[in-house]
């Protein structure tokens, strides 16, 4: 790619390719629509007990981490479904590594809302 430096619009322009990206992964994802709903209810959960400013911050991340995962998931996906339209073992295992990084993250993110909710929903 050439590289013409910086501009205020370029930067600009990048922005609106990154929000489009998200649009897509939450329009067309189904999967990102799980962990949005998830994500809905987890900070629902936060404004009713009140948590702490570290907390939020790793409710947050949590979220954020998932559903950026989830993104590099998808494009992973859809990369390699135009470069091998047919079964290909290498796609397949590609694809099956990326959604092993979101199970991963979806779990930690799990783990961190268990270890942050329950102590204030046994109160």
């Amino acid at each position: 790619m050439k590289n013409d430096g910086f501009t205020l619009r370029k930067r600009l322009r990048s922005f609106r390719y990154a929000f489009h990206g998200i649009q897509l992964l939450i329009r067309h994802e189904h999967n990102a629509w799980i962990h949005c709903f998830a994500a809905v209810c987890v900070v629902t959960a936060g404004c009713l007990t009140g948590l702490s400013v570290m907390e939020w911050i790793a409710v947050i991340f949590a979220i954020g981490m998932v559903l950026a995962a989830e993104a590099v998931n998808s494009s992973i996906e859809a990369l390699a479904d135009l470069v091998s339209p047919d079964y290909n073992e290498a796609i397949k295992r590609t694809k099956d590594l990326a959604a092993g990084a979101v199970l991963i993250l979806a779990i930690a993110a799990a783990i961190v809302g268990l270890l942050i909710f329950i102590p204030k929903f046994l109160n």
